[in-house]
């Protein structure tokens, strides 16, 4: 059933299912799509291997259950054969299951049907030019030679930023998320990933409207074979520009995490992006000491009341005996509210270590970004006081991070004379 084509400059697309109408309305969906033309159908695994080799496509639309060879077997066979073709695998059923063992056999993508046409358009254009930075590496091409940067991979090293609160509830994910968002919208080509590496009840997911189609936990049985393209596949894009690492779908997957995955993943994501912004957990275990570690900056997060405070005090202890140096840590006082009867200066007076930003309390802000899962750096909320003060805070850490401390946007306030007695 294969259709030929000279035309070399559209997405050359291959559809493999065993159900007719879902051939056909493949086909419809991206038969008004100008850069995208399907080049054949195939209506079994045996024939999609064939009909690969013949055509040679950039992207393959496999179903994964089908009578016969499956897609999962196919997939494997084709990508063996023709390493420079992009998978896509389709499914109704959604399991990590399922996803682990595509991503083993080779797919790139993983959509559960059914599925609209703009995120179908969407997934075939993204691993297609997945595709365009795998063929370098796998065909003879002539290339100009880069200058070796920070990472000594041709382009300087990007910076990592964990976002940490040793107490619940002051705000910590809302902030990596809006910091995240505040960075990728300060320039244009900034690249940033969001990492949730509150593995087992992260809410980045649902704090920006996002499935969990894939997470870290896809990574588990890659972690000898870990790579940019291999990250590239788990990484979930949102409409701010950001890229986001979500935690495991079910609590209980979060075991299967380990420290030396999640060092892998962020020095991987470190080659790739310009900023990775990690949320954590409130609790110092293994998996947060390794994102401090890591982390070029550390943005400790406290509110305004005595327990909050005495939690950021004794983080600083920590810090101490971990041997980090004063400046890796950036003090940020959340939720700041004049009525709070505590002020900055006796929080400074106290924690012994300068506040650089406020955020005021704008519950109502806050509540709405979170319910309707849009951050408030975007949307009709960016001009509010507590977004334009998250905007501020991220251009002073993008300055701090390169090196230009002296040109940041919010300044430390002074320490002031007052007391808490803690």
């Amino acid at each position: 059933m294969a259709e030929a084509t000279g035309k070399t400059n559209k997405i050359r697309v291959l559809i493999v299912d065993d159900i007719p109408e879902t051939r056909e309305n493949l086909r419809k969906l991206l038969f008004f799509e100008p850069d995208i033309e399907v080049v054949g159908a195939a209506t079994s695994g045996e024939e999609s291997v064939a009909l690969a080799t013949q055509l040679k496509p950039d992207v393959i639309l496999m179903d994964i259950n089908m009578p016969g060879i499956d897609g999962i077997t196919a997939t494997e066979m084709i990508t063996q054969q023709l390493p420079c073709v992009q998978v896509i695998m389709m499914s109704v059923q959604g399991e990590t299951d399922y996803l682990r063992r595509s991503m083993q056999a080779g797919a790139r993508e993983f959509l559960i049907k059914p599925f609209t046409s703009e995120d179908l358009v969407a997934a075939i254009r993204r691993i297609y030019q997945l595709g365009l930075t795998r063929r370098p590496k796998l065909e003879p091409t002539t290339s100009v030679p880069s200058t070796p940067g920070k990472d000594g991979t041709g382009a300087s090293a990007g910076r990592i930023l964990t976002v940490f609160s040793p107490k619940g509830g002051t705000g910590c994910s809302t902030l990596a998320i809006n910091l995240a968002v505040a960075l990728a919208q300060q320039k244009q080509g900034n690249k940033v990933a969001l990492v949730d590496a509150s593995l087992q009840f992260g809410d980045v997911a649902v704090l920006l409207n996002l499935q969990v189609a894939r997470s870290i936990v896809d990574l588990v049985p890659h972690i000898d074979e870990l790579d940019g393209e291999m990250l590239e596949t788990v990484l979930v894009p949102h409409g701010s520009g950001v890229k986001v690492l979500l935690a495991p779908p079910r609590p209980e997957l979060a075991d299967q995490v380990t420290p030396s995955l999640v060092e892998k993943v962020l020095t991987g994501l470190r080659n790739l992006m310009s900023y990775v912004v990690v949320d954590t957990d409130s609790i110092i275990n293994d998996i947060t000491l390794t994102t401090l570690d890591l982390a070029d900056r550390i943005v400790l997060v406290t509110t305004p009341d005595i327990p909050s405070i005495k939690d950021a005090k004794l983080f600083f202890e920590v810090a101490d005996a971990l041997e980090y140096p004063s400046s890796k840590t950036i003090l940020i006082l959340n939720k700041s509210d004049p009525h709070s009867g505590i002020r900055a200066e006796d929080i400074q007076a106290s924690i012994k270590h300068p506040i650089v930003a406020q955020l005021p309390l704008d519950e109502r802000t806050a509540t709405s970004a979170a319910n309707y899962g849009v951050p408030y750096v975007m949307g009709n909320t960016r001009t509010t006081k507590l977004a334009q003060a998250t905007a501020s805070l991220a251009q002073y850490i993008a300055n701090v991070l390169t090196e230009k401390e002296e040109a940041a946007v919010a300044a430390p306030v002074k320490l002031g004379s007052g007391r808490l007695s803690l």
